[in-house]
C-alpha cells in the first residue's frame, strides 16, 4: 500500500524518466489503488504538452501494424514516443488480453519508446474508464507524442476522438458493406481517413466510396485526407506521419489545438464527476433513505428517475 511519500518519490523518478516508476504509476491509477489521487494530482498540472495521436477502426484493420509504423517514423525524428494500447479484457485476470509483451517487439530495447497495454474491462467505446489518467501520466512524463490504439470494436468506437488531437480512422478493402452505419460513428470523428492493406482487391473501390461519403457530409474547416497504406510492409508510413504533423499545424494556425484541449477537460471533469457521484451513491446504498426510496420503486409508487434525482440530492448534501 504506497504511502503518500512512496507515491511522491514515484513521481519524481517518473516524470524524471524512469519507465520503471512511470509503469507503476499506471498501475496504481488504473486499479484505483490507495495513492491514485495524489498521483494524478501531481501529474496533472505537467500535463497538455503531449500531442495525441488516435488510431482507430475495425478488428483486424491493421491498427498495431500502423502503430507500429508510426513509432519508427517518429523515432526517426528522435522524439521519445509513448503507446497506450488498450485491449481486450481477459475473463480470468482481468487484464489486457494481448498486452504490451507481444506488440511491437521491434522497439523493445528502445528506450525512446514507452509501451502500455491497458485492459477495456468491458468500457465500450475503444477505451477503457482508466485510460484519460494513463494518457494524463504519459504526457506528465514529457513524451512530446502519445499513440492511442482503440480496442477494436466496431462503428462505435468513437471515445478515442474525445481523448486525441488527431484521429485517424483505419479501415481497409471490403468495409463498403458496413458504409451506412459506420456514416454514423467513425466516419464522422476521422481528421484523418487510411484505407490500410491496399495492396488487395477492392482498394480503390474502398477510398472511392470514402470519398463519396465524406463529400455527403459537408465541408469542414479540415478536409479529412484519404490515404492508402500497406502497414506490414511499411509503405504509405511516412506520408501518413506527414499527414498527422499537416492536422497539426492547421489546428495550431487557427486556434483549435487549444480548444480541443478545453474541451477534453471539461469532458473528463463531467466523466470525473458522474463517477463520484456514483460510487458516493453505492456507498450509500444502505442508508435508510435509500432503501426506502428503492421500496418505493419496487412497489411502483416512485418512478426511478425521480427517485435518481431525490438520491443525488442526499449525495450532493453529504
Amino acid at each position: 500500500m504506497p504511502l503518500t511519500g512512496d507515491v511522491d518519490r514515484l513521481a519524481e523518478a517518473a516524470f524524471d524518466g524512469d519507465r520503471r516508476a512511470l509503469a507503476r504509476l499506471i498501475t496504481i491509477v488504473e486499479e484505483g489503488r490507495p495513492g491514485a489521487g495524489r498521483v494524478l494530482g501531481l501529474a496533472y498540472p505537467r500535463s497538455g504538452r503531449a500531442y495525441r495521436i488516435g488510431l482507430t477502426g475495425a478488428p483486424g484493420a491493421g491498427k498495431s501494424t500502423l502503430t507500429d509504423g508510426l513509432i519508427t517514423a517518429l523515432r526517426r525524428g528522435g522524439d521519445p514516443v509513448a503507446v497506450l494500447a488498450v485491449d481486450p479484457t481477459s475473463p480470468f485476470s482481468g487484464g489486457a488480453v494481448l498486452g504490451d509483451r507481444v506488440r511491437m517487439q521491434d522497439h523493445a530495447s528502445d528506450a525512446g519508446v514507452f509501451i502500455r497495454s491497458m485492459a477495456s474491462r468491458g468500457h465500450l467505446g475503444g477505451l477503457s474508464v482508466a485510460a484519460p489518467k494513463g494518457l494524463t501520466l504519459l504526457d506528465a512524463a514529457g513524451f512530446p507524442f502519445v499513440l492511442i490504439e482503440t480496442v477494436g470494436v466496431g462503428q462505435d468506437e468513437v471515445e478515442v476522438a474525445d481523448a486525441a488531437d488527431t484521429t485517424v480512422v483505419v479501415l481497409t478493402p471490403g468495409w463498403g458493406d458496413g458504409i451506412q452505419a459506420a456514416k454514423a460513428g467513425i466516419l464522422e470523428i476521422g481528421d484523418v481517413f487510411v484505407v490500410n492493406k491496399a495492396d488487395r482487391p477492392g482498394a480503390d473501390e474502398a477510398v472511392a466510396d470514402l470519398r463519396t461519403m465524406l463529400a455527403m457530409g459537408g465541408e469542414r474547416p479540415w478536409a479529412p485526407p484519404i490515404l492508402t497504406t500497406v502497414a506490414s510492409r511499411g509503405a504509405g508510413l511516412a506520408e501518413l506521419l506527414d499527414t498527422v504533423l499537416a492536422h497539426r499545424a492547421h489546428l495550431e494556425a487557427g486556434g483549435g489545438l487549444e480548444e480541443g484541449r478545453r474541451a477534453r477537460r471539461r469532458g473528463e471533469l463531467r466523466t470525473a464527476l458522474a463517477s463520484a457521484y456514483a460510487r458516493r451513491a453505492a456507498a450509500d446504498s444502505g442508508a435508510p433513505e435509500h432503501r426506502r426510496l428503492v421500496a418505493l420503486v419496487e412497489q411502483g409508487q416512485l418512478d426511478p428517475w425521480a427517485a435518481a434525482e431525490r438520491l443525488l440530492g442526499e449525495v450532493a448534501s453529504t
